[in-house]
């Protein structure tokens, strides 16, 4: 009896800790969920309901060029930043964690940026990459690679605007992908690594065939994680380029905020919004799988 005392006082122990985050979890995120999926059978306006659609704004948007154009953009920018956002945040982390005097400092200098808001972190791009008066244009100036008659057009010009937001997103945002590898990094066993040099194998070797090969979980999950995150890149495009030159980058995100807020279509915008929900599940799973694959190889 006093042991079944105990484990319902521990239950209400643990409820009263937890309902207060689940009250407001529900409230804010679970219920806004249901409530959006409620108005993506709707046709549905600032100014309230005015029918019922069923999967109309679903069957509305595979012919809607400005749909398509949106999610190649994204899909652009994934393919460029995703890998990009992995390769050098393993570099980061590889150079943080050899010993040295200035280690802290590395660390310090590569994550720094991740603490800047997208509209500090957009406005340093904006300067960076600005003709006649942008540091990139006259770095290039100064070493010869770029005539003085010449600017190159990093926000206007459709086929360099990407270099520029994918090098700021890459910049912005490494920093948490690099702390993870380093985490990592610092899992490996020396004895591991000392044991192979003295079998004879050299740095490279080292790398390529014993920490790489151990940090597979590690880049699995800032795969997911950076693919997730850049298919819900909104802020900086927004900020540097608004979408342009002529919608060239606008993304699946900006184009869902421009059909809700500025053309009031708030169901089918609802909608979109699933799409690309249903997108992100399939590629997480989609990653799950191939994780497990490799862990049974």
């Amino acid at each position: 009896m006093e042991i079944k005392k105990k484990k319902i006082r521990l239950f209400l122990t643990i409820t009263g800790f937890i309902f207060p985050f689940l009250a407001l979890y529900t409230l804010f995120t679970i219920w806004p969920v249901i409530q959006g999926v409620y108005v993506s059978f709707h046709r549905w306006s600032l100014m309230g309901k005015s029918g019922f659609v069923g999967l109309d704004n679903y069957s509305r948007f595979l012919g809607d060029k400005n749909f398509v154009g949106a999610m190649l953009n994204t899909l652009k920018f994934v393919i460029i930043t995703a890998p990009s956002m992995v390769v050098v945040a393993l570099m980061l982390a590889l150079l943080a964690n050899r010993e040295s005097r200035l280690k802290k400092i590395l660390r310090i200098s590569y994550y720094l940026p991740s603490v800047l808001s997208v509209a500090v972190a957009s406005f340093i791009a904006q300067y960076m990459f600005a003709p006649y008066r942008g540091f990139i244009n006259g770095f290039l100036h100064s070493i010869g690679t770029l005539p003085i008659n010449q600017e190159l057009q990093w926000l206007q010009d459709p086929s360099l605007v990407w270099v520029t937001i994918t090098s700021m997103t890459v910049w912005w945002t490494v920093g948490f992908s690099m702390m993870l590898y380093l985490s990592a990094l610092q899992d490996i066993s020396p004895q591991v690594l000392e044991s192979a040099e003295i079998d004879g194998a050299n740095s490279r070797q080292r790398l390529f065939h014993i920490v790489i090969p151990l940090l597979k979980p590690t880049t699995y999950l800032v795969s997911l994680l950076q693919l997730i995150a850049c298919f819900k890149v909104f802020g900086q495009i927004f900020l540097i380029t608004g979408g342009g030159p002529a919608s060239s980058t606008r993304p699946m995100i900006q184009y869902i905020y421009e059909t809700a807020f500025t053309k009031g279509r708030m169901g089918y915008a609802a909608s979109m919004s699933y799409v690309l929900f249903f997108v992100l599940v399939l590629l997480s799973l989609v990653q799950q799988i191939m994780q497990k694959r490799s862990e049974k190889v």
